[in-house]
């Protein structure tokens, strides 16, 4: 089944989503039209349809843990697909401490070729300063000699504007490439560091 759609050229994972939420609503209609009373009713039987509605809805449950699970699975086996291991790169973001930048933004080109751009919200940075990593990029690179350039802009020491360049030079090997940009404080001029780096 999972092959089939791949070879097609619809979106299957929004195909795979939507048959489970149709599924998952028709189980919730019939829940709906199994708690309907019906005049011959009587009050002991009363509580069937309440048992049949709160199986139904462990159903439903059940059915949306499967659509997650699911969804999780396709991710995966889309960046497999599209990035296998042999010509894929990617690139990460970190925060240390962050004393001396406020970051608004980052700029990443590959090769002289523009390939993401990402706007920060107050959220972001406050959960970078506390050691998250942001995976920033992910794409396919050949074999051979490549450059990665990083434009980092944001506030400064004294709040004043900030926007610098930091570049790595690297040759891509048969395997999966990581690099990581880090933001820094230098302690000894009072002043942001910013690192394009190698992940061995």
């Amino acid at each position: 089944m999972i092959s089939q759609l791949l070879m097609s050229n619809r979106p299957w994972r929004v195909c795979v989503a939507a048959c489970l939420a149709l599924a998952a609503g028709l189980v919730a209609g019939g829940a709906r039209a199994q708690t309907e009373p019906t005049p011959a009713a009587t009050a002991p039987a009363a509580t069937a349809p309440a048992q049949a509605a709160r199986g139904v809805d462990q159903d439903v449950q059940v059915l949306k843990k499967q659509l997650v699970d699911l969804n999780r699975d396709l991710f995966k086996l889309e960046e497999e697909l599209l990035y296998p291991a042999s010509t894929q790169v990617a690139v990460f973001l970190s925060v240390d401490v962050g004393t001396f930048f406020a970051l608004d933004s980052v700029t990443l080109k590959v090769d002289d070729k523009e390939v993401a751009h990402y706007l920060y919200t107050d959220r972001e940075v406050q959960a970078l300063h506390r050691g998250g990593v942001q995976k920033l990029y992910v794409g396919n690179l050949k074999a051979g000699p490549h450059e990665i350039v990083a434009f980092f802009s944001g506030k400064g020491p004294h709040d004043r504007d900030y926007r610098r360049g930091a570049t790595l030079r690297f040759d891509k090997q048969v395997g999966a490439k990581y690099v990581e940009l880090r933001i820094s404080d230098q302690m000894a001029s009072l002043e942001p560091e910013f690192m394009v780096r190698e992940w061995e």
